[in-house]
């Protein structure tokens, strides 16, 4: 007996969908600033069973993996000077984007570093520095950005007004503050 091979590409269609379905769910449950949820519940929001999720995702560290990878994935592929846009907005829209990850994350990303052996975080970090570096060598190059700072830095400090409480009105004119010390001012000399 033979192996019908039309019915293996809608199997993975379909393990795809699943696993896309799970991510989805659980993405949208940290959104809603759900620490504790569960792996049941989890699947019960994406419409699968406990097999299913637990075939794609055998733990929650695997899940907050993934989704965490996801995510920095797509801030890695924002991370691009689109034709006609000046090199300096690039960078200050992918650093906006960033700081939304940042602080919206802030849950996943504690959690994985109380259950995570290495990677993880820290990996994902040096991935999003390195997508972003050129995006910040063009602005500097274009002097736009000051040349004296480092994506290192300037992801420190994302990182650290991320861990400011309030909302989103309390935090804009912080976030702008920043991003205006990053442009070049004419005129304008470095006190230290």
């Amino acid at each position: 007996m033979t192996a019908d091979k039309t019915h293996f590409p809608t199997r993975r269609a379909a393990a795809e969908r699943n696993r896309d379905k799970i991510l989805a769910a659980a993405r949208a449950a940290f959104a809603d600033g759900t620490t504790d949820i569960s792996m049941a519940e989890v699947a019960r929001r994406a419409g699968v069973g406990m097999a299913t999720l637990y075939r794609n995702f055998p733990g929650r560290r695997e899940l907050l993996e993934a989704l965490y990878a996801d995510e920095v994935d797509a801030i890695c592929a924002a991370a691009v000077v689109e034709d006609g846009q000046m090199p300096g907005a690039a960078l200050i829209a992918w650093l906006r984007l960033q700081f939304e990850f940042i602080s919206h994350k802030r849950l996943i990303v504690t959690e994985l570093l109380e259950h995570t052996d290495g990677g993880g975080p820290a990996s994902r970090r040096e991935q999003a520095l390195e997508a972003g570096r050129p995006l910040l060598t063009a602005a500097q190059r274009a002097r736009e950005i000051r040349d004296d700072i480092t994506l290192d830095q300037v992801f420190d400090m994302i990182v650290a007004i991320a861990k400011i409480h309030g909302g989103r009105d309390y935090l804009e004119p912080v976030i702008q503050t920043m991003l205006d010390g990053l442009r070049v001012r004419p005129g304008v000399k470095r006190r230290w």
